[in-house]
């Protein structure tokens, strides 16, 4: 069996998004031909902690470890927050929060940590790596960001070693939704963009998890583009059907930053219950996992606040029996430029429990092909002609069985990995 070195930040027991590509992907790769040994920290961060996700590291997989100096603490320390409190990702700020402190800790964050902070980490590994691979020989590098200091690493480990290497871009680099809100020099900016064609140009092989973000990367210089999207895992979908709720809510699992606020959706939801008093009283907007300030404000500004419910973080598995009970499941798209190609991980999680889907977004962009013909797209401001077809969701009971699903199984996008990581290997001999 070929080895394939995986330099992955996030790895179980920390929890959220950033963990289940590659925590799935190290699953079912052993079954066609490889085994993965993956990096992560001895000592991350930790965004949430769900130790249940442990059951997917197989006996086959290799688990490196090694220690990590970051920021955070300093952050904490100077910002005033408690070293107990977890960061968000994406600037979301569940509090109202500001000031010169943090005004001055962005300043720093964006001109001295680029790519990102976890940028002390990269002469470390590599020196470890270097050594690692020489007594444990490896066939292949994957780097897999954000955060994109993991490409660094395999950069540096390319270049000393000659190993063939695929950067995996589960989001965008310099395109990401949040990238405008860093306080960057315009020699930070330059630092950036050069970093980010350097990984693109030099990597053997570069894969995306969307087609329109394979166009972007391969206009910023990448070449031949490899799309391989997220999906979900049969294994995790309740096997017990869960029993619907009673009320007419409308469910969000994870994250719910800033940049997906849906202040159109909230105000045709208020006028939806005016119109229908009986909907009005059993409706419920659910939130299972962070919520910025932002998105609160906004629903309570359109009528929303007495129906607003937050559960905060849950393991992976609990939320898997929330969307299953959800009577329907919201999908926000970020209104961002690089909104065509967002492909957020839980919508084919979603698709897997069969649960009507309410997606607000751009109707042509990666999320409606996906979704096809069986879930709508709605437009960031529904009009009247969009109320009945939202409220006529809400009551939907039987199962919403989607086409062409066997595609987004982890099992086969696996097998699709494998395809990618064999032509790498064959090129790099």
């Amino acid at each position: 069996m070929k080895r394939v070195l995986i330099i992955s930040y996030y790895w179980p027991p920390n929890g959220g998004a950033g963990v289940y590509r590659w925590l799935k992907m190290s699953k079912y790769l052993p079954e066609f031909g490889w085994q993965p040994v993956v990096y992560t920290p001895e000592n991350p961060e930790v965004v949430a902690e769900d130790p249940g996700l442990l059951k997917d590291v197989g006996a086959a997989v290799e688990v490196v470890k090694h220690p990590i100096t970051e920021p955070f603490s300093l952050y904490k320390r100077f910002t005033g927050r408690a070293q107990s409190e977890r960061v968000q990702t994406a600037f979301l700020s569940e509090k109202r929060t500001g000031g010169w402190k943090e005004d001055i800790a962005l300043w720093v964050r964006s001109n001295f940590f680029i790519p990102d902070a976890r940028v002390w980490w990269v002469k470390p590994s590599i020196r470890y790596l270097k050594d690692y691979v020489r007594k444990h020989p490896v066939d292949a590098i994957i780097s897999t960001g954000p955060p994109h200091s993991m490409h660094l690493i395999a950069r540096g480990l390319q270049r000393a070693t000659g190993l063939p290497w695929i950067a995996d871009f589960r989001d965008p680099w310099t395109g990401i939704d949040f990238y405008g809100q860093l306080a960057l020099t315009t020699w930070a900016d330059r630092k950036h963009h050069r970093l980010e064609r350097e990984v693109l140009t030099t990597a053997d092989r570069v894969v995306t998890v969307s087609w329109s973000w394979a166009k972007d990367l391969e206009a910023l210089g990448a070449k031949n583009v490899a799309v391989v999207t997220n999906g979900f895992d049969r294994a995790d979908v309740p096997r017990t059907t869960v029993a619907l709720d009673e009320r007419n809510s409308l469910v969000h699992i994870g994250s719910m930053s800033a940049t997906r606020d849906l202040p159109g959706l909230w105000r045709a939801l208020a006028a939806i219950g005016q119109q229908d008093p009986a909907f009005r009283e059993t409706f419920v907007l659910r939130f299972v996992g962070p919520v910025d300030h932002s998105v609160v404000e906004s629903a309570t500004a359109a009528g929303l606040g007495g129906h607003i419910e937050r559960l905060g973080r849950v393991s992976h598995a609990e939320a898997m029996r929330e969307m299953q009970r959800a009577r329907v499941l919201l999908l926000p798209i970020n209104d961002t430029p690089n909104s065509a190609g967002i492909l957020p991980g839980k919508l084919y999680e979603y698709l897997s429990v069969g649960r009507p889907i309410l997606a607000v977004g751009p109707c042509t962009g990666d999320v409606a092909r996906v979704l096809g013909d069986v879930h709508p797209v709605f437009p960031y401001a529904p009009g009247l002609d969009h109320h009945a077809r939202i409220r006529a969701l809400f009551g939907t009971t039987t199962p919403v069985v989607g086409q062409g699903m066997e595609r987004y199984d982890r099992r086969e996008l696996a097998r699709a990995m494998a395809d990618v990581l064999n032509g790498c290997a064959t090129r790099g001999r």
